[in-house]
């Protein structure tokens, strides 16, 4: 499943520099990901850099894109040919 950014957000800018699918981009008021572009890091790390480096843990799997890890990896193969 892709990744949300809640509105506890304090726009650290931590997490926007870590994301190697530039899924993660400045909203209205916080930083947002966006689910198409975001793998949870799959095919890159084990872990999503962005919640490595959230100070406040506000980055949550988002309930509303549930996705496999064999979907999140066909999803990188799409962005990475």
């Amino acid at each position: 499943m892709a990744l949300l950014i809640t509105d506890q957000c304090i726009n650290c800018d931590m997490c926007d520099p870590e994301c190697p699918n530039t899924a993660i981009t400045f909203g209205a008021e916080i930083y947002e990901i966006n689910p198409d572009l975001c793998t949870e890091c799959e095919g890159f790390y084990d872990k999503p850099t962005c919640v490595a480096v959230c100070p406040i843990d506000c980055i949550i799997p988002d309930p509303a894109h549930v996705e496999t890890k064999t979907e999140l990896l066909d999803k990188f193969l799409r962005l990475h040919p």
